[in-house]
């Protein structure tokens, strides 16, 4: 999913009273204790953590997920002694929100910030400044640019790449597409299109009709994509960089009974249930995923370097390949449609990522 949001790029806002900024709170212990071990602590000497997490948004389903599987990490460290408490604080899609929350938690000594960002470019100064304070900041699922802080993430040009290669070869190198892409603005959505633009180039004949920018949410998806639809009926396929975008468009083909184009997807398990019901109708998809567990290596990478642990600066992380073949290891009929069905990564395969 991750990352999924709005960006809105404006002034930092002054440091008074953002003690009080809006956070969702999901603590259990009190946020009063010591910034506790410095970065520089010898291993297995941390203790009592204070960690926050910064997202630009908490509303998509993606990002629900994504906090319980960190709010299970962080019970799991807990129970060792190493967190002591741990915060949510939500911009609600503001970038200028972010600022100030990350603000605060410098101001508050936290020991730990975790930043799902909602602008690549817009947190570094206040990143920098906490780094600069002696505090651990790890970026993961939509990431910053500065050099200053360790970044958790997949290769989101790739992402793009691959669907859209999927795509091409799938239309024999030719014919009209929509694609369906994330927030204008947004880091991942900008990324996956890039990597995508990148191999559409290579086929002058596959036509790119429109491109649509929508929050990766059914409802706004749906949508854009119907007028996108009704404007051009004749596409030949669609480019999806998200899960509930491809969901949309198939739910609008199905809807209308229209030919069951290819469209490209992700682990959204309402588009992969309605994959797996139409793979008979002769419908075809390729889709990926952004893992939740992105969260959690983030923490145990800030964990670990507290630790004196050499964490790598970027750790990237491969992106499962979902096909028609595997379909059925993914897909869970028994959960909702707004979940994103995902094994979870061991954590021997977390201590690989993070150096240890």
């Amino acid at each position: 999913m991750s990352a999924r949001f709005r960006r809105r790029i404006a002034a930092v806002a002054v440091l008074s009273a953002l003690a009080t900024a809006t956070a969702c709170n999901v603590q259990s212990k009190d946020d009063s204790k010591s910034a506790g071990a410095t970065a520089g602590s010898s291993a297995g000497s941390v203790k009592d953590l204070k960690v926050g997490w910064s997202t630009i948004y908490l509303t998509p389903s993606w990002m629900q997920q994504t906090l319980k599987m960190l709010e299970d990490d962080v019970s799991k460290l807990k129970s060792k002694g190493t967190v002591a408490s741990f915060k949510t604080f939500n911009a609600n899609g503001d970038t200028s929100q972010q600022i100030s929350q990350i603000r605060a938690m410098i101001q508050q000594k936290y020991d730990v910030i975790l930043v799902d960002a909602g602008s690549s470019t817009a947190l570094n100064p206040a990143l920098e400044q906490a780094v600069a304070a002696g505090i651990t900041v790890v970026s993961f699922d939509s990431l910053v640019t500065s050099s200053k802080v360790v970044k958790v993430g997949t290769d989101q040009k790739k992402w793009g790449g691959m669907m859209a290669q999927w795509l091409a070869d799938k239309l024999g190198g030719k014919g009209s597409i929509i694609a369906m892409n994330g927030p204008a603005g947004v880091a991942v959505s900008e990324d996956r299109w890039a990597g995508a633009e990148a191999v559409f180039k290579k086929y002058p004949k596959i036509k790119i009709v429109s491109n649509v920018h929508s929050e990766y949410n059914l409802a706004p998806a749906a949508q854009a994509f119907a007028s996108a639809y009704s404007a051009h009926p004749d596409i030949d396929g669609v480019f999806s960089q998200g899960g509930a975008l491809s969901a949309a468009a198939l739910q609008t083909l199905v809807k209308q009974d229209k030919k069951l184009i290819p469209i490209t997807g992700e682990n959204y398990n309402g588009f992969l249930k309605l994959w797996q019901s139409k793979q008979k109708e002769g419908f075809s998809s390729l889709a990926t995923a952004q893992p939740n567990y992105l969260s959690v290596i983030a923490l145990e990478a800030a964990v670990a370097k507290r630790e004196g642990t050499d964490v790598p600066s970027d750790i990237t992380v491969p992106l499962p390949e979902i096909n028609d073949s595997n379909l059925s290891q993914y897909v869970k009929p028994d959960q909702p449609d707004d979940s994103y069905p995902i094994t979870a990564l061991p954590q021997s395969e977390i201590d690989k990522l993070i150096g240890k």
